[in-house]
């Protein structure tokens, strides 16, 4: 954990905005790490961002600054994830994904937001959604980016939209073991191992660190207990598929939430789903937008965009 502290400082530092880092107390003991920007702009409702799958709040960082020019952002690292505690998660899907939307509403008490604009990218973005079907009056406009688990798994194969080829080695590789067991096996090659992955995500980063300062936070982020990532397992089907897929439950949030989902137009998620939502939601507002020269990681692959977009969401809502 004193690597990644480590490593996400020097992460953290690149913030220009007025910013505060530490732990929030749930009442079940856990804690969640927490990052607040700009907690002076209180007028305005405040942006919360959730990570994806292996992730954390360093991430966020071509984003932060510009999010929160004109209302406070809150990110925090999932329970499971990244600094934040890394409980025993239930073996059943529903009580998994249930512990996930608890402790985020546990974090929204503590933290003493009233309501908020909810942002979930993947893994995020089906938690967020599950989160808004229990404390719809806590949202003021759901964004679901490039969100992982909402169509049910095809029956067609030919239907299955073929992952990149690291996913698919990943999945190869974990299939009978949680989905990171192979960084944590690789000890302190894990950077190298996270790089040859995904050579694509340092140059993702590179106008922030030129060195590997973004490979080492996500190995140091994944090279612990797993926790988070074994009820990601328990909640998948298959890496791209949920045992409890959202869009057949969408019909559950009020009419009245407005939905945005925004999407890399190069990614390997189904991003159908949008338009599916759209025709459930008739009477509802419901918004797809496709990023062009994005893929699945669509806040880093076009940060500038993807803030303006945002900007212009969070704008609508105050």
């Amino acid at each position: 954990m004193s690597k990644l502290k480590a490593v996400e400082s020097r992460i953290l530092q690149c913030i220009k905005n007025r910013f505060s880092a530490g732990y929030v107390s749930l009442p079940d003991q856990n804690k969640i790490w927490t990052l607040t920007v700009s907690p002076e702009l209180r007028e305005k409702t405040p942006l919360v961002m959730v990570h994806g799958f292996g992730g954390g709040i360093g991430l966020w960082i071509q984003n932060i600054d510009r999010l929160s020019s004109r209302r406070t952002l809150h990110a925090f690292d999932l329970l499971g994830f990244g600094r934040s505690s890394r409980p025993t998660f239930p073996s059943d899907p529903e009580a998994a994904e249930e512990q996930f939307v608890s402790s985020i509403e546990q974090w929204r008490e503590e933290m003493g937001i009233k309501d908020m604009i909810l942002l979930g990218h993947s893994l995020g973005g089906f938690l967020a959604a599950s989160y808004s079907m229990k404390y719809p009056q806590r949202v003021k406009h759901l964004i679901l980016v490039d969100p992982w688990g909402f169509p049910a798994l095809p029956t067609d194969p030919s239907e299955v939209r073929s992952p990149p080829a690291w996913v698919k080695a990943i999945a190869a590789v974990l299939g009978r073991s949680n989905p990171l067991a192979v960084v944590r096996a690789a000890g302190p090659w894990g950077p190298r191992l996270v790089q040859r992955f995904r050579p694509d995500l340092k140059r993702k980063f590179e106008e922030f660190f030129e060195d590997d300062t973004i490979m080492e936070y996500i190995y140091h982020c994944n090279a612990q207990t797993p926790s988070g990532e074994s009820a990601f397992k328990t909640m998948m089907e298959r890496f791209g598929w949920a045992k409890r897929p959202m869009l057949p439950r969408l019909d559950s949030l009020p009419k009245t939430l407005p939905i945005t989902f925004i999407y890399g137009a190069e990614t390997w998620i189904d991003s159908s789903t949008g338009e599916k939502a759209k025709r459930l939601r008739p009477d509802s507002y419901v918004q797809t937008l496709a990023i062009k020269g994005a893929s699945h990681h669509v806040y880093a692959d076009q940060p500038s965009i993807f803030n303006e977009v945002v900007d212009e969401i969070c704008d609508a809502v105050d």
